[in-house]
């Protein structure tokens, strides 16, 4: 079958809540892209947001296989620095420790990235360095599009939204996507860290999401990787 409607998820940081996060997407039959720092795998940690106590500890090596299987595992460098104070050699080795090392832990050749860090953390210096002395196919970006087209620079590669920054958006998306008839390839593109999910609990608010966007025929589900490979042979 051809589909012209793509859902795709994008999360950072392989934090613990992960795991919740794909039980919930298992449920649905969804699938997600997981980009994270092997460098920092089973450290513990938390972050303050809104005055809260978030738990940010992440994932051990010896439970990222089986934890992600059937989903994808990509890069998002080895330590999380900002890509755009580094030289060259620097952003080379971020990544490639990185997605090596993630390779070898999950048993597939990782060929994902998300740049690390909010704010201006990418720009046509870094992509350019990704593109041509890395082994990552696509590099997406933090920038939301608000839209569904597809995008020409894979280097610099912006999602639609993110999960939570604006909910009423998010919701007025899925409304869109859900009705969206259309002859060209279009792509749902979600990002956002499972971590967030604590902050208001927000968790039956994924979970109704899911219900409501997932079990559609006129819908491909799957990685970030799936759908551009889906989109290349498809164009």
């Amino acid at each position: 079958m051809e589909y012209k409607k793509i859902l795709t998820f994008s999360f950072d940081d392989g934090v613990t809540q992960d795991e919740r996060f794909i039980e919930i997407l298992n449920k649905y039959g969804l699938k997600c892209t997981f980009n994270l720092n092997y460098g920092l795998l089973g450290c513990d940690g938390y972050l303050m947001i809104n005055d809260k106590k978030i738990n940010h500890t992440k994932l051990p090596c010896d439970k990222v296989k089986d934890i992600y299987k059937g989903h994808e595992v990509a890069s998002h460098t080895l330590t999380h620095p900002f890509l755009v104070d580094l030289e060259e050699k620097d952003v080379i080795y971020q990544v490639e420790e990185d997605r090596k090392s993630l390779s070898q832990l999950v048993g597939y050749n990782v060929r994902g990235f998300a740049y690390p860090g909010g704010g201006v953390n990418c720009n046509e210096f870094v992509a350019n360095i990704l593109e041509k002395s890395t082994g990552v196919e696509y590099g997406r970006t933090t920038v939301a599009t608000n839209n569904f087209d597809l995008q020409d620079d894979m280097y610099l590669f912006n999602p639609t939204t993110a999960l939570l920054k604006d909910k009423e958006k998010m919701l007025s998306l899925t409304e869109e996507f859900l009705s969206l008839e259309t002859d060209e390839i279009q792509l749902f593109y979600i990002w956002g860290h499972t971590y967030e999910l604590d902050v208001n609990d927000d968790w039956a608010f994924f979970e109704s999401f899911c219900e409501k966007i997932s079990g559609r025929e006129d819908i491909l589900y799957c990685t970030n990787i799936e759908a551009f490979d889906y989109i290349k042979s498809h164009s």
